[in-house]
């Protein structure tokens, strides 16, 4: 797994029961659970802070990343579940919900790079080489070639997580079936391969080596969604949960103490920390969570936020690096009018925060779109909740 690292100052100072109760992901009335939404918005939230401020603790605070992979992973044994679609189809629509936003993202990108007099082949390879690795924009299963440039890294470095997204939708169907016999056994299998991943026991080549990496990271939160969404997770009494949550904590937590990155304890460089750390964090959450989530529908803003973040995560994450390095170029032009310079904190890390979200927003605004044209949805510029005094 590749953790961005900290970008340069010129670019910006900147995650055993086939039957069971019915799944937590997705009400009786067809509705959604906001609890599992509102962990997705405070991961995406998570994630921009983190790549803004660069603060290796957030990475043990909130594992951003284990969480997103464990809620995806139980929309996609839902999805599985369903009677009237193969698993075959089942993955080929969420390859579809994916893919469009991340070739619009991929196409503009490209285009900006070509424009700075970047080629493919600079990679070194050979010319036909290097423009066959451009197949990886459109397919993302590898890292896609692109310009050796500060800001086109710090944009780029996000894609490794719709690589390993995209990998483990592909393996879902098998996953499940594996998980559905064994499933402690297959998860703690899957911990086990986070092991042998931090152990480098196992030569692989670099393309191949990082996918792996990944895989192995998250596997275990990604299972883990599978039996939240079986209702495995909330039938373990509460105190066998705090212990087993305590033990793998405390394994992956003196694994990333004994492993400490220039950055500090960033789990993002120590895959064993960031497996176990993330799966006892994430068991935590799925299990000790409310079982309500009308707290989130009682306040009208947070709901709001909830449902937007959600609607347009795929937007947010893609599009995050960019409104910061937006960002900085933005700041740099301040500084050349004395009015705002002295007036405006320019130099302050927090103020590009807060300067990124509104360019968050217009990215939401301008390329949001496709993902509802990709998930077959009316398109809606700024997607809020239907409220129930307009007929919901």
């Amino acid at each position: 797994m590749r953790a961005p690292g900290p970008p340069t100052r010129a670019v910006a100072s900147t995650a055993t029961a086939t039957t069971a109760a019915p799944p937590a992901a997705v009400r009786k009335n067809g509705g959604r659970n906001l609890y599992l939404d509102f962990l997705r918005a405070v991961a995406l939230v998570r994630v921009v802070t983190y790549h803004t401020f660069n603060w290796a603790w957030l990475t043990l605070a909130f594992p951003a990343m284990g969480v997103m992979f464990a809620l995806a992973g139980s929309l996609m044994a839902r999805s599985l579940d369903r009677h009237d679609r193969t698993p075959a189809a089942v993955v080929r629509a969420r390859m579809r919900r994916l893919l469009p936003p991340v070739w619009l993202f991929g196409l503009v990108m490209v285009v900006a790079m070509l424009l700075t007099g970047w080629r493919p082949d600079e990679g070194g390879g050979g010319r036909a080489a290097g423009w066959a690795r451009m197949v990886f924009w459109i397919v993302p299963v590898s890292e896609p070639p692109f310009a050796h440039t500060d800001w086109a890294w710090q944009i780029v470095a996000p894609l490794w997580y719709i690589r390993a997204y995209l990998l483990f939708v592909i393996l879902s169907p098998l996953l499940l079936r594996a998980f559905r016999k064994a499933p402690w056994t297959v998860v703690a299998t899957a911990l086990g391969l986070a092991v042998l991943a931090q152990s480098e026991l196992l030569p692989l080549p670099a393309r191949v080596e990082e996918p792996f990496t990944d895989l192995a990271t998250f596997a275990a939160c990604w299972l883990l969604g599978f039996a939240h969404h079986d209702g495995l997770v909330r039938r373990l009494p509460a105190a066998r949960v705090w212990v087993v949550a305590a033990a793998v904590m405390a394994v992956g937590g003196w694994f990333a103490l004994a492993h400490r990155t220039e950055e500090g304890y960033d789990l993002g460089s120590i895959p064993l920390g960031q497996a176990f750390w993330s799966f006892g964090f994430v068991l935590l959450l799925l299990r000790l969570g409310p079982q309500s989530d009308r707290w989130v529908r009682r306040h009208r803003s947070l709901h709001d936020t909830v449902v937007l973040l959600n609607a347009r995560a795929v937007t947010v994450y893609l599009w995050h690096e960019v409104a910061l390095v937006v960002g900085v170029v933005l700041i740099d032009r301040m500084w050349r009018i004395p009015a705002l310079e002295n007036s405006l904190p320019l130099g302050a890390t927090w103020f590009l925060y807060l300067a990124a979200w509104p360019l968050i927003a217009v990215a939401v605004l301008l390329v949001g779109w496709a993902e509802d044209r990709a998930a077959k949805r009316p398109v809606r510029l700024w997607p809020r909740p239907v409220r129930q005094t307009e007929g919901a």
